[in-house]
C-alpha cells in the first residue's frame, strides 16, 4: 500500500530484531513497556490535517503525509497556526511539526487525493500515487516522483495513469502500482501495472485483475509481487483478494481461490523476513476482517486472526505485528466479545493473542473507519509510530487523522486499582481488586499497604489488557482475631508510573469462622460474588482461589440490606431492564458444576437470575446453563444439548421473601433444589460447549420455554456463587442452615474525646490538638474517651481491639512499650491539663510493644471482660510509658486520622 521491501529492507527488517535499522545505527529499545511491544500508547502532539490521512512514508528524519485534505493546523495547545497543505505535507519525526517541504498535489476536474506514498530502496526519491494531474503545477498523471533533498518533482518521471492508484511498491528498477486503472500509457493494463522507476516507461509486467486493487508488496528477495484488493480473477485464473505473481512478468506463482471469503477484500499487504501479513475488509454476514500471516517459504498461510472490524492496514516491526481497524468481536480467537470498537492493536506476528498495547482513536469522519495506515519513522534515535487515517480523537483527546507514539518516554500510569478485603475466619484476611488498565504495560506490579503504611506488606505482579482485567488478591495470615485492618493498593508499570492508591479497605477479622461464606468456600466456590461493594464496577470474587470477579454494569442497586444471610454482608438489586453484573473472566464450564444464589422478588414479569453466555455487556447469541423465573413466578433450570431441557418448580416463588436455590448437572443429570429441598430432576448430562461469562440479574433468554415477558431480573439476589462439582443434597441443606447461624458483627466506635497533658507545660490544655502523645520522661499521657455500646440482644462482647495512628512527623514511633490503661479519675477534653490530669488504674488492658516510625495504624487487644464491664457506658482510656522516647499520635482532630482513635468491638453467639 505504501511501503516497498527489496534486498535493503530485508537486511533491514532482519537487523529490527537487534534495534538496529540501515542507515540509522542503534535505535534503542523502547524503554519500560511490557515486551515486545516497542512503542508506547502515549499519544505525542502532532500536526493534523482537516481530512483524511491515507498514504505515510518516512526518510531522513521526515514523515511525509498524503491524503485528501488542504490544511494543516497545530496540535491542540501548540504553537504555529494553520497553513495550507493541499492533500500533503512534510513532517518532522521528532516534534511533529511541519518541514520546508511543501508540494500541492492537485487536479483539474474532480476532488485530488493522494492515496499512495513510497520510497526508493535508497529514500532519495519519494513516490505518490493516487487521483491528481499537478504537483505545485508541474503535470503529472496519478504516479509523481520527488526528489527528497530538493523536495521538487522529477520531470523524468512521466507514467500515464488512466485512474487512481492506490498502492505502490519499488525496487532498485521499477515502480508496482494498484488501482482503479485499466490503461497505462495507454496499453492495457488492468489494475496493477510495473513502470520503470527512471522513467516512468511501461514494462512488460501483466496481472491483469477484474476489479480494483488495494494492495501491492514485493517479498524480500525481489523475485514476487503480492497483490490484493477485490479482485476475483489474474490474469483470467480464479484468486480472490490475493495473488503471488513473477516480479518481472506478473504470471501467476500463487492463487488463493475460496481462501478469503467472497464478500471480503485485502486493503493491505506487509512483508517481514520471514512472511507477509494481509489487512482484510468485508461486508455484510460472513465476513472475514482479521489478518492472516503466510510464511514466505511457501506462501502457505501461518494463522489467521478472525476478529471482525475491517482491518485496514498492518505494519511488522521487531516481532510485533501493529494493526489499524475497528475490532469490536475477537471472540473467534478467544479474546473479546462483540461491543466497544478497539482501533490500535498489537499481537505477535507468530500468533494471534492481543499484546498490551492498545492506544485509541474514534471512527472519525469520512466512512467512519478510524485509522487507515501506518509507518516508522526515527530522529534522534528514537522512533515513532505514525498513524493516520480519519479519526478525530486520539486516546480521548482531539487530534485529527493524524498522530504518533514513540518507542521511549512512557509517562501514563495504570489506572487505579479498585480493592477491597474480606476476612471469614481468624488469622485471615482476603485482599482482593480489579487488575489496572495500562495501554503499553500488560504487566503490573501491585503493591499492598496495611494500616496506612508507606511500605508496602506485599507485592503482587499480575496481567491485565484492556479486554481482560481478572482479579488479584493476596492472603495476609499475619492478623490477629478481632483487630481491625485497612488496606490500600497502587499498580506501577515498568517505567515506574505508579498509580494514585485505591480507596481504603477496611475489615475487622471474625473471632470464629463466618458461618456461611466459610462453608461456600470450604465447599469449593472457584466463583463468589457476594455484592458486599459500595462502589461500582468491580463486584469482587470471595472464592478461595477463582478471582473471576463481576462487573457491574447499567448501574445494579448496591448495599441492598438486609442480606440473605446473618452478619453484614448486602444483597444487590436489580430494575429487570438492563442492569446485571457480567463475569470479568472469558471461561468454559466443565461437565460437572452448580450455580447457588439467593433471591428475593415479587415481579410479575420473570428474568433471568444467573446464566452463562457468550457476550459481556450486550444481550449473548449462545445461553445457556441458566436460572431464570417466569411470569408466574416458578423456577426454571435450562440446559441446551441441541435440545432446550428444562426442571421447573411447581410452585411459585415471588412472595417478596430471601429463598436459596441451587442448580447442578454432572453424571446424574440435572437436580433444582430451593430452599434445601429437591424440587425435580431430569436425565441430562451434557450442556452446549462455548466459551463465555456468567452474568447475574440477566442475559438473552429467546427461544426457551415459558420465556418471561423480562429477560432481566427485577428483585435482588445475594450470595452467588459457582462451583466446578455437584454439590450434595446435604451440601445444599447444610448452606441453607448456615444463612441464619449468628454471625459476629463488628463496631468501630471512635473517641468523642481525646487530649494528652504535658510536664513541660502544666497549665496547657490540649484538647484542641490534632496530635496526642506519651512519654514517661519527661511526661506526656494520652486521655481517651468512647461511648460503648450495649452488647446487640443475644450475643456478648468477643473482643476488643483499640487502633491509632502514628503522625507523619519524624520519629513519631517509639521503642517503648506503651500500655493501655483504664482512667479512673474525672477529665474532659477541653479541661485537662498536667496539673489536673486524672488518676488511672492499675490494670493494663493491653499494650503497644514499641510502635516504629512512619505514619501507620497500630492496633492492640485489650482486655475483653474489663471492656465488657463498661459496655453502655463512656469509657475512659489513657496510654502511659515509662520511657523515655515519645510516640506521637493524630488525635480525633486531625485530618489524617483516618477515623483513629479508633475502638473496635466484636460481638458474637455466647
Amino acid at each position: 500500500m505504501r511501503r516497498s521491501r527489496n534486498l535493503a529492507a530485508a537486511l533491514a527488517l532482519a537487523l529490527a530484531g537487534t534495534g538496529a535499522t540501515v542507515g540509522l545505527g542503534l535505535v534503542p529499545q523502547a524503554a519500560a513497556i511490557t515486551p515486545p511491544v516497542a512503542f508506547t500508547a502515549d499519544a505525542l502532539p502532532t500536526w493534523q490535517p482537516n481530512g483524511v490521512v491515507w498514504a505515510l512514508a518516512e526518510a531522513g528524519g521526515k514523515v511525509f503525509v498524503g491524503g485528501t485534505f488542504s490544511v494543516v493546523r497545530p496540535p491542540a495547545g501548540g504553537a504555529g497556526s494553520e497553513r495550507p497543505a493541499v492533500n500533503f505535507v512534510a513532517l518532522d519525526a521528532a516534534t511533529g511539526a511541519p518541514t520546508s517541504c511543501a508540494l500541492s498535489f492537485t487536479v483539474g476536474g474532480g476532488t485530488a487525493t493522494v492515496r499512495a506514498l513510497t520510497l526508493s530502496p535508497d529514500k532519495q526519491t519519494l513516490y505518490a500515487g493516487g487521483y491528481f494531474g499537478a504537483v505545485n503545477g508541474t503535470p503529472v498523471s496519478s504516479v509523481a516522483a520527488v526528489d527528497v533533498a530538493t523536495c521538487t518533482v522529477k520531470t523524468g518521471f512521466r507514467p500515464a495513469f488512466a485512474a487512481t492508484v492506490r498502492a505502490l511498491a519499488v525496487t532498485g528498477d521499477t515502480v508496482y502500482a494498484g488501482g482503479d486503472f485499466l490503461t497505462v500509457a495507454g496499453q492495457q493494463r488492468r489494475r496493477f501495472a510495473a513502470v520503470d522507476a527512471d522513467d516512468g516507461t511501461l514494462q512488460p509486467f501483466t496481472a491483469d485483475a477484474d476489479e480494483p486493487g488495494r494492495a501491492v508488496e514485493v517479498t524480500p528477495d525481489g523475485g514476487k509481487v503480492l497483490l490484493g484488493g477485490d479482485f476475483f480473477t489474474v490474469n483470467g485464473t480464479d484468486t480472490h483478494a490475493l495473488a503471488v505473481v513473477d516480479a518481472t512478468s506478473g504470471a501467476l506463482a500463487k492463487t488463493y481461490p475460496g481462501f478469503i471469503e467472497t464478500n471480503s477484500v485485502v486493503k493491505d499487504i506487509a512483508t517481514d523476513g520471514t512472511g507477509f501479513y494481509t489487512a482484510n475488509e468485508g461486508t455484510g454476514g460472513g465476513v472475514f476482517d482479521g489478518r492472516i500471516a503466510l510464511d514466505l517459504d511457501d506462501l502457505g498461510q501461518r494463522w489467521r486472526d478472525t476478529c471482525l472490524g475491517a482491518t485496514q492496514a498492518v505494519l511488522p516491526y521487531q516481532d510485533v505485528l501493529y494493526s489499524a481497524s475497528h475490532a469490536h468481536d475477537c471472540s473467534s480467537v478467544g479474546e473479546f466479545p462483540d461491543g466497544q470498537r478497539h482501533h490500535l492493536l498489537a499481537q505477535p506476528t507468530n500468533g494471534t493473542d492481543k499484546l498490551g498495547w492498545a492506544p485509541d482513536t474514534n471512527d472519525g469522519i469520512g466512512e467512519g473507519i478510524g485509522p487507515r495506515v501506518m509507518a516508522v519513522g526515527s530522529a534522534s534515535g528514537v522512533r515513532y509510530l505514525w498513524v493516520g487515517g480519519e479519526f478525530t480523537t486520539v486516546n480521548g483527546a482531539a487530534q485529527q487523522s493524524l498522530t504518533r507514539f514513540a518507542s521511549t518516554g512512557d509517562t501514563g500510569a495504570p489506572t487505579v486499582p479498585v480493592a477491597s478485603a474480606v476476612s471469614f475466619k481468624p488469622g485471615e484476611v482476603q485482599v482482593r481488586w480489579r487488575t489496572s488498565l495500562d495501554l503499553d504495560d500488560s504487566a503490573l506490579t501491585y503493591r499492598i499497604h496495611r494500616n496506612g503504611s508507606a511500605t508496602p506488606i506485599a507485592t503482587v505482579g499480575a496481567d491485565s489488557l484492556f479486554f481482560r482485567r481478572p482479579q488479584a488478591s493476596w492472603t495476609d495470615t499475619t492478623v490477629a482475631a478481632g483487630q481491625s485492618y485497612t488496606y490500600r493498593v497502587t499498580a506501577t508499570d515498568a517505567a515506574g508510573n505508579t498509580s494514585a492508591a485505591s480507596g481504603s479497605a477496611s475489615v475487622t477479622v471474625p473471632s470464629s469462622p463466618d458461618a456461611y461464606p466459610n462453608q461456600v468456600r470450604t465447599d469449593g466456590a472457584q466463583q463468589y460474588w457476594r455484592y458486599d461493594e459500595s462502589t461500582a464496577p468491580f463486584a469482587a470474587d470471595s472464592s478461595a482461589s477463582g478471582n473471576r470477579s463481576g462487573v457491574h454494569h447499567n448501574g445494579p442497586a448496591l448495599r441492598q440490606s438486609p442480606g440473605a444471610v446473618s452478619g453484614a454482608s448486602t444483597a444487590i438489586g436489580f430494575d429487570g431492564t438492563d442492569a446485571q453484573v457480567y463475569g470479568d473472566k472469558r471461561l468454559t464450564v466443565g461437565s460437572a458444576y452448580t450455580i447457588e444464589t439467593w433471591f428475593r422478588t415479587n415481579t410479575t414479569r420473570g428474568g433471568k437470575l444467573v446464566g452463562f453466555g457468550n457476550n459481556q455487556d450486550r444481550g449473548s447469541s449462545q445461553y445457556d446453563k441458566h436460572l431464570y423465573m417466569t411470569n408466574s413466578g416458578r423456577l426454571v433450570f435450562g440446559v441446551y444439548n441441541g435440545a432446550f431441557r428444562t426442571v421447573t418448580t411447581p410452585a411459585a416463588y415471588n412472595d417478596n421473601t430471601w429463598h436459596h436455590v441451587v442448580a447442578t448437572q454432572g453424571p446424574g443429570g440435572m437436580v433444582l433444589y430451593v430452599d434445601g429441598v429437591q424440587r425435580g430432576t431430569l436425565n441430562a448430562t451434557t450442556h452446549e460447549n462455548f466459551s463465555g461469562y456468567w452474568h447475574a440479574g440477566g442475559d438473552n433468554l429467546n427461544g426457551w420455554p415459558d420465556r418471561p415477558t423480562s429477560d432481566y431480573w427485577a428483585g435482588q439476589l445475594d450470595e452467588t456463587a459457582v462451583y466446578p462439582t455437584v454439590l450434595s443434597a446435604a451440601q445444599v441443606q447444610n448452606h441453607r442452615a448456615l444463612a441464619s447461624a449468628p454471625a459476629d458483627s463488628a463496631v468501630d466506635v471512635t473517641a468523642a474525646e481525646d487530649t494528652y497533658a504535658n510536664a513541660g507545660a502544666p497549665g496547657t490544655n490540649y484538647g484542641t490538638s490534632g496530635s496526642l502523645a506519651v512519654r514517661g520522661s519527661s511526661f506526656y499521657a494520652s486521655y481517651l474517651r468512647f461511648p460503648l455500646p450495649a452488647a446487640p440482644p443475644g450475643t456478648v462482647l468477643k473482643s476488643a481491639v483499640l487502633g491509632v495512628k502514628t503522625s507523619t512527623m519524624s520519629g513519631a514511633g517509639t521503642a517503648d512499650t506503651v500500655s493501655v490503661v483504664p482512667v479512673t479519675g474525672a477529665w474532659t477534653e477541653t479541661g485537662t491539663t498536667y496539673a489536673n490530669r486524672p488518676t488511672l488504674g492499675g490494670a493494663v488492658l493491653g499494650s503497644f510493644a514499641g510502635v516504629p516510625d512512619g505514619s501507620a495504624v497500630h492496633t492492640t487487644a485489650l482486655d475483653t471482660q474489663a471492656v465488657a464491664a463498661a459496655l453502655g457506658t463512656g469509657y475512659g482510656l489513657a496510654l502511659s510509658s515509662a520511657g523515655s522516647d515519645a510516640l506521637w499520635l493524630w488525635s480525633s482532630e486531625a485530618q489524617a486520622n483516618e477515623g483513629t482513635p479508633r475502638l473496635t468491638l466484636t460481638f458474637g453467639a455466647p
